[in-house]
């Protein structure tokens, strides 16, 4: 049957299923407003209908970290299925959240009988219950709703490109105060360069990749990771990286309020207050403007290293080519430094002949942006300054040559350590037992902790204690020679029990 007859056939069962509820008698027939599959978008109805045939939501489910967070350890399969399950559950939730649905349209997509991808919550209804299935999607619907509420969507590779312009945008226009901030701004940037390259905010980037684009350490990465972008909404983690594959990101807008006015509070330059009557000066017109796509050019040079020129000749770079000639008290707030900053990284940018100075207006070289510096007219030659002949020499001069590629070569090491010991693990195997029968070697199959020994099962099911030798009331031996925990908490009806027992088999007889 093909995708369109089966969405019929579904479409034409839930309309049975809303004309019941809609009876008299119903009591929650407003809650249960048509949305057929034929409203979700193609992938969704796919996903609902069909499940995760192209297997996209089981990456990462049926693995995780071990104790040391380093080795990858192989979960159990009813783990993984549940996981796979959950990842499935909550996409469709948050199809449903995008097109404005409610709870109950979402419990009534995933608890019909022919949706695949509803198979998790089915499953929890029968083996738990109705009550605990219900409890589970309402909380995978919370989820959802704040997910969905936190999030841009996005209709097409051109929709993707305008927003992630939006967001460089407001980054450009951000206050970034501090040495601290100019470091986030570096390591926005890069992730903002992986971003373009993926076509959307979600991407993936490992720490050592992003270290290496952005031109700073893991420690300092880290350290801004945690004290700037995370807490501070640019940047989450959806998925933490583990073995060959490296974390998901999504790019946040930031704080929903602008940090300007902190830029002007811990400058020298104080704003004028209005309400005194003071006067105004340039710095109350603007804001930060700088350009972001120099700085991420730019800042993985060693020139820019951290006892090099350093993140805030970036954003006075930044700054001067966005907007050309400025001042200083200009540039206070476009580059986001303060006085003192920006006269040391302007002094520091003239003495390599990079910026130009003409009264008290500030400009680059023409060469500015290759590393070339610019010597001062012959009537007013400086000993001190001393053209740059490229970023090399630059970094020559303050002795931070070869820290990318320092930094390369450990990453490098690390990575051949990591994946050794990946290999190493992987080709562990435990010893085998043998036994010789009629001259031959037979392998004897490892025990299973969770099968009971023979001197335990007593007749008709029942465990022994090894303790006293006394039948234990609160278990049972399966057939497969498993311990069953019979607790009064599972309330479940023999009939309950029969369906879930015939769903294991079924689901067995398919993974076969």
């Amino acid at each position: 049957m093909s995708r369109k007859a089966l969405i019929t056939v579904a479409h034409a069962n839930e309309d049975d299923t809303s004309a019941s509820h809609s009876q008299p008698g119903a009591a929650r027939s407003i809650e249960f407003a048509p949305l057929g599959l034929y409203q979700l978008p193609t992938a969704a109805a796919d996903l609902v209908l069909l499940g995760d045939l192209t297997g996209r939501y089981a990456v990462g489910s049926y693995s995780k970290l071990g104790p040391d967070r380093r080795t990858v350890v192989r979960r159990q399969d009813r783990q993984g299925a549940a996981d796979h399950g959950h990842r499935i559950t909550a996409a469709i939730a948050c199809h449903v959240a995008r097109l404005g649905g409610t709870v109950d349209q979402l419990t009534r997509l995933l608890m019909h009988p022919d949706h695949e991808g509803g198979r998790l919550a089915r499953t929890i209804a029968l083996r738990s219950g109705q009550a605990r299935a219900y409890d589970y999607v309402h909380r995978v619907w919370t989820n959802a709703c704040t997910a969905v509420s936190s999030t841009v969507v996005v209709e097409s590779r051109q929709h993707a490109h305008e927003d992630l312009a939006a967001l460089r945008g407001r980054i450009e226009t951000t206050a970034w105060i501090g040495r601290r901030r100019h470091t986030a701004l570096r390591i926005l940037r890069a992730h903002m360069n992986f971003a373009e390259k993926a076509g959307g905010r979600q991407h993936a980037a490992s720490e050592r990749q992003t270290a290496e684009e952005a031109g700073v350490s893991r420690q300092t990465l880290r350290y801004v990771y945690e004290a700037v972008l995370k807490p501070l909404g640019w940047l989450r983690r959806l998925r933490v990286g583990h073995g060959t594959e490296g974390s998901v990101w999504y790019l946040g807008d930031g704080p929903e309020q602008s940090s300007r006015s902190l830029s002007r509070i811990r400058t020298t330059q104080c704003p004028p207050d209005q309400a005194l009557g003071e006067w105004s000066n340039s710095e109350t017109s603007l804001t930060a403007d700088v350009d972001s796509t120099v700085i991420g050019r730019l800042m993985a040079h060693d020139a820019f290293a951290h006892r090099g020129l350093g993140s805030s000749a970036l954003v006075v770079i930044g700054a001067l080519h966005s907007r050309p000639d400025q001042t200083v008290t200009e540039l206070i707030v476009t580059a986001s430094v303060s006085r003192a900053t920006a006269y040391r990284t302007l002094h520091r940018l003239a003495a390599n002949g990079l910026v130009l100075r003409t009264d008290q207006v500030w400009a680059l070289a023409p060469g500015a942006l290759e590393g070339f510096g610019i010597g001062q007219p012959p009537g007013d030659a400086d000993p001190e300054v001393q053209p740059a002949q490229g970023w090399n020499d630059i970094s020559n001069r303050y002795g931070t040559t070869g820290t990318a590629a320092h930094r390369k070569a450990l990453h490098a090491d690390e990575r051949a350590v990591y994946r050794a010991a990946l290999k190493q693990r992987a080709e562990h195997r435990n010893k085998a037992t043998v036994v010789v029968r009629n001259g031959q070697y037979v392998l004897v199959p490892a025990p299973r902790a969770d099968e009971i020994p023979v001197e335990w099962r007593g007749p008709g099911g029942a465990v022994l204690d090894p303790t006293t030798g006394r039948i234990d009331p609160e278990w049972r031996v399966a057939s497969d020679g498993r311990l069953i925990l019979i607790t009064p908490a599972d309330r479940r009806s023999h009939d309950e029990l029969v369906a879930t027992h015939a769903a294991a088999v079924l689901e067995g007889r398919s993974a076969a």
